[in-house]
């Protein structure tokens, strides 16, 4: 088990009206299947809190827009995807992923329970539902639009308490020969790069492939297709279809079985080590920041990703470490960060404030973000990258 320290939600963003009041605290402890090797938190806060009111937008990020591209392009092409067929995406957010597939001619609805978000995405023409993905909702999709030749969940098959209710709607919902793709954060990349700080309320299940196999048996589904992707660190992408379906494994799923198994994935001790393993990155990373304060640096954070929550608790780095933190999306700017309550700013501040050091917080994109703040660097400015080894730059 991995005993983290309890934070606030990790998108718990607060006005400055709301400072004076405490924010609730929930635990952070990580929990070892022995029966099927999966992880997972145990303590489940209400996703009405932690979704219906939402501040992430996938399509604030170029990296991401791009990467959503190749994705469509990448199915449409493996799954020969024509003009009118549909595609539904599970967590749909702002529908950045969703319009490619629209372009390319097909029919798209999207499922996310952001209210807002919702409503701006289908104010832009991609018809979003605000509400929770279950069988009963499959079932009215599949009534009103006709079964499903794909669809789509990334970053938040790793979100959902009920899994087995969801799987159960994908395969309600599916064309017989549909396709499920899911990306989500990968436990191998996890485990290999210390990425410690991918583990908060919202992701309730840290996946690896060994235990997926069966879970999509149970269902009625099988895996027929795993590879690892770039984003947020490391990440697997998955295909499941329908067990009574024309697709079959191409041999990738066995194939990182095999690499899991000799990872250790499946063990316990695994992650006993593991834990031992990220309090010794964050004692570096203490000591780093607070050599940096007493030589009267200033000190700033880079991005307020949902991550940062985890790292800056677990971590013991707030206010006294930190002056303030910069981030692009303007549904984060001119809030404090959940808990510690760090000001939030757009990224003007940088010229303004004059940090010595950036933090990079949002440290998947660090090469992109050291690339825009050239001219800070420039000035005599340094970055910290603090997984998942810390490195001053």
């Amino acid at each position: 088990m991995l005993e983290l320290t309890p934070t606030p939600p990790a998108n718990a963003f607060v006005p400055a009206s709301a400072l004076a009041r405490d924010q609730q605290r929930f635990p952070l402890d990580v929990f070892f299947c022995r029966s099927c090797a999966h992880l997972q938190l145990l303590d489940v806060v209400d996703p009405a809190l932690l979704f219906e009111d939402y501040v992430y937008v996938s399509g604030t990020s170029p990296v991401f827009v791009a990467h959503f591209q190749r994705y469509a392009q990448d199915c449409v092409e493996r799954f020969g995807l024509k003009p009118d067929d549909l595609v539904v995406e599970i967590g749909s957010n702002d529908g950045t992923l969703l319009r490619f597939f629209k372009d390319a001619g097909m029919r798209v609805l999207g499922i996310d329970p952001a209210k807002e978000i919702a409503r701006r995405a289908t104010a832009a023409g991609l018809e979003t539902w605000a509400a929770f993905f279950d069988e009963p909702l499959a079932r009215r999709i599949g009534r009103e639009r006709g079964s499903a030749k794909l669809v789509v969940a990334n970053n938040v098959f790793a979100h959902i308490d009920d899994l087995p209710g969801v799987a159960r709607g994908v395969r309600t919902l599916l064309a017989p020969d549909g396709a499920f793709v899911f990306e989500v954060s990968y436990l191998a990349d996890v485990h290999e790069k210390t990425l410690f700080d991918t583990i908060y309320h919202e992701h309730l299940d840290y996946h690896s492939v060994g235990p997926l196999v069966p879970f999509f048996a149970e269902h009625g589904m099988r895996m027929v297709r795993a590879s690892r992707v770039d984003s947020h660190g490391g990440s697997l992408r998955g295909v499941a279809a329908r067990a009574d379906g024309p697709l079959r494994d191409d041999g990738s799923v066995e194939a990182l079985v095999a690499a899991e198994r000799a990872r250790g994935l499946d063990r316990e001790d695994t992650f006993r080590a593991f834990s031992r393993q990220i309090d010794g990155v964050g004692a570096t990373l203490r000591n780093m920041i607070r050599a940096l304060k007493a030589e009267g640096k200033r000190i700033a954070g880079f991005g307020a990703p949902a991550k940062a929550t985890t790292l800056l608790y677990h971590f013991g780095l707030g206010p006294q470490e930190l002056d303030f933190i910069v981030d692009d999306s303007p549904l984060k700017q001119g809030l404090y960060s959940p808990g510690m309550k760090i000001p939030v700013l757009s990224s003007s501040a940088i010229a303004d404030r004059k940090p010595d050091v950036l933090v990079i917080l949002a440290w998947n994109f660090a090469e992109p973000i050291m690339a825009k703040q050239a001219a800070f660097k420039a000035a005599g400015g340094r970055f910290i990258v603090p997984l998942p080894t810390p490195k001053l730059i």
